[in-house]
């Protein structure tokens, strides 16, 4: 088999336009009052649409997110966690970051009894991420 010359450097300098943090839409988060304060309830709000960018090349970085939280007084309202998910759409952000940011946002909003996010991110060269991260209320 004959030996290709491939010309790599076409692809040097070649990046995707890349958003910084201060896209991400924190203040479009929103609540509603949960009705059954004192009783526990574990709330699960699965997603398979979340994507966000490599901060180094800006290709996508796609994952599978479960947020699961026991309610305290509030309950986030689920149109306006619809548009901050969606905010991180062109966020150059570490998986682990995005996975952390959304923890400590849902947990200045809700003031949760419990939080907890699972982010299965999409192997990327042969390699997956799965981040967990919880916050429990002293």
């Amino acid at each position: 088999m004959a030996k290709v010359e491939v010309n790599h450097q076409k692809y040097e300098g070649i990046r995707f336009d890349i958003e910084d943090e201060s896209v991400i839409l924190v203040d479009i988060l929103e609540t509603i009052p949960y009705e059954y304060v004192g009783k526990d309830t574990m709330v699960t709000i699965p997603t398979t649409e979340f994507t966000s960018v490599c901060p180094w090349s800006g290709l996508p970085d796609f994952a599978d997110i479960i947020i699961s939280y026991i309610p305290n007084e509030e309950l986030v309202e689920m149109k306006s966690l619809k548009y901050y998910l969606t905010s991180y759409r062109n966020v150059g952000i570490y998986q682990e970051h995005a996975t952390n940011k959304m923890k400590e946002d849902l947990v200045n909003l809700l003031k949760p009894k419990y939080l907890k996010i699972v982010a299965t991110w999409n192997a990327r060269g042969g390699l997956g991420t799965e981040v967990v991260v919880e916050y429990k209320q002293d």
